[in-house]
């Protein structure tokens, strides 16, 4: 199993730039895809972005492709979200998932979820 603490949100103007990290605790980290979904008030949680034990493929909602960098580093532990351009729809509640097998978009693929960032985008 895997433990997943979300980190690096906040307050940021449309524009502007955050990293989010993802942190993980338990055994073979290098075993896991990584994605990221986010989550705003009143919708469920859509896929950002995945990406494979070994970072060889990287997979990412179409609407956020080429803002959005997902990378990790299994020396670290530690997965990315590098998120740039940000507009005030980015707005939402920031969640990294693992998964034992390929990456997936599907939110109900992860059973092993972080607690959440708040990344809020001032206009």
């Amino acid at each position: 199993q895997v433990q997943l603490i979300e980190s690096g949100g906040g307050l940021v103007q449309a524009g502007g730039s955050l990293r989010l990290s993802c942190a993980a605790s338990g055994r073979e980290f290098e075993h896991y895809a990584i994605a990221w979904f986010h989550q705003a008030p009143g919708n469920g949680r859509e896929f950002v972005a995945a990406i494979s034990q070994s970072s060889q493929r990287t997979y990412y909602a179409d609407h956020l492709k080429g803002r959005f960098t997902i990378s990790r580093d299994n020396a670290k532990n530690t997965a990315y979200l590098q998120m740039n351009s940000l507009t005030p729809e980015d707005t939402a509640v920031y969640y990294c998932a693992a998964r034992a097998s390929i990456y997936d978009y599907d939110a109900d693929q992860y059973p092993y979820w972080g607690q959440g960032t708040q990344v809020t985008v001032s206009s």
